[in-house]
C-alpha cells in the first residue's frame, strides 16, 4: 500500500504552483506522485487479461503520415519527427468502456491494488491520498460514482496499457498525439480547436475558471470531468483534445530537478491539460503542452485514448 503524507502533498502542490507562476510553462500541473516498484504486479496483471479483442476502427479516425515539427519535451530543442499512418480514437476511453474491460477480464487497477489514489479535494483546496478512490469512485467511496459517459480516471499508465492491449490497440506517442491535435500538422493554432479557450459565451474545453486552487466559478458547467465530446470536435472529428483530463502517452520523460528531489524515477508523458488547469497558472491545453507522472500513479484528472497501427499489406 502506498501513502503520501498530507504535508508531502501540500509541498508538491506549492512547489509546482510556484514553478508554474514563475515560468508560465505549458508543462505544469499540480500533481502528487507516489513511486513504488510494481513491475512484478504490472506484469502479472497484464498476463491475467484475456486475449485482445479484434480491433474495430469504426470509432477511430485514420490519420495520414507525415513529419511533425515539434520540440523536445525535456530540452525544448526543435526537432522533426516522422509519423506513420495510424488510427486514433475519436473520443477518450469512458468509464463504461473501462468497466466493460474489467468485467470481461477481471483486471484490477493499480489504485485498487494499493487501496488509495490521488484526489484533488475541493473542500481543502489540496491534493490528498484518499482510501478507496478508484475508477468507479474517482473522488473516493463517499463521493458520487463516476458517470458512464465521462472519461475514465484513476487509471495508471499500466492500467491504460492493459486496456489498450486488450482492445488490440496501444497508447499514442506524444508526437502522434500532437500530430492529431494539429490536424496532421496543418494548423498553427495554439489549441486543437483554434486560438481561444472561450469564444463569447461558448467554452471550447473543460478547464478551471476562477483562481486555482481556492475559487472555481464553474462557468463552463463543470467542477470536475464532463461527458466525452461535450465541448465539440476538431476538424478531424476528435473530441477532448485539450481539457477535461490529461491523457497518457507512451513516451518516457526524465523528472525535473524539483520532481527528482522526491521522486527520481523516469516518468510517462501526459498531454492535453485537465479540468484542474487554470489558464493563469497551467496551460497544458496547448497542442505542444505536456505534463508527466509515474506509471503506477492513478489520478482524478488523468485518463487516456488509444491508437492503432495501420496494417501494411505486401
Amino acid at each position: 500500500m502506498r501513502s503520501i503524507s498530507y504535508f508531502g502533498l501540500m509541498a508538491v502542490g506549492i512547489l509546482f504552483l510556484n514553478s508554474c507562476k514563475k515560468e508560465s510553462q505549458a508543462s505544469c500541473d499540480l500533481r502528487p506522485s507516489a513511486r513504488v516498484d510494481i513491475r512484478t504486479i504490472a506484469a502479472s496483471k497484464l498476463l491475467s487479461a484475456e486475449q485482445p479483442q479484434s480491433s474495430d476502427t469504426s470509432e477511430m479516425v485514420l490519420l495520414r503520415g507525415g513529419v511533425l515539427n515539434t520540440k523536445d519535451h525535456f530540452s525544448g530543442e526543435s526537432k522533426s519527427v516522422p509519423i506513420a499512418p495510424y488510427y486514433i480514437d475519436k473520443q477518450l476511453v469512458t468509464v463504461e468502456d473501462f468497466e466493460f474491460f474489467v468485467k470481461a477480464t477481471g483486471y484490477k487497477t493499480d489504485a485498487e491494488t494499493y487501496g488509495n489514489s490521488a484526489v484533488f479535494v475541493f473542500e481543502h483546496d489540496a491534493w490528498e491520498m484518499i482510501d478507496g478512490a478508484d475508477f468507479r469512485h474517482p473522488f473516493g467511496p463517499k463521493k458520487t460514482r463516476a458517470e458512464a459517459n465521462h472519461p475514465v480516471t484513476q487509471v495508471s499508465w499500466n492500467d491504460a496499457q492493459a486496456y489498450a492491449k486488450w482492445k488490440g490497440k496501444r497508447l499514442p506517442t506524444a508526437a502522434e498525439w500532437e500530430w492529431a491535435a494539429s490536424a496532421e500538422g496543418r494548423t498553427q493554432s495554439i489549441y486543437a480547436w483554434g486560438e481561444n479557450m472561450q469564444e463569447g459565451a461558448v467554452f471550447k474545453a473543460n478547464f478551471w475558471q476562477g483562481d486555482f486552487p481556492s475559487k472555481n466559478t464553474k462557468a463552463d458547467g463543470f467542477e470536475a470531468t464532463s461527458p466525452v465530446g461535450y465541448f465539440g470536435v476538431t476538424t478531424l472529428g476528435l473530441s477532448d483534445m485539450g481539457g477535461n483530463v490529461w491523457q497518457w502517452t507512451l513516451d518516457d520523460i526524465n523528472p525535473t530537478p524539483e520532481e527528482a528531489s522526491g521522486d527520481p524515477p523516469t516518468r510517462k508523458l501526459t498531454k492535453g491539460g485537465s479540468f484542474l488547469c487554470d489558464p493563469e497558472v497551467c496551460h497544458g491545453f496547448k497542442i505542444f503542452g505536456h505534463s508527466s507522472s509515474t506509471p503506477e500513479t492513478g489520478m482524478v484528472h488523468t485518463g487516456f485514448r488509444c491508437v492503432k497501427d495501420v496494417a501494411i499489406h505486401h
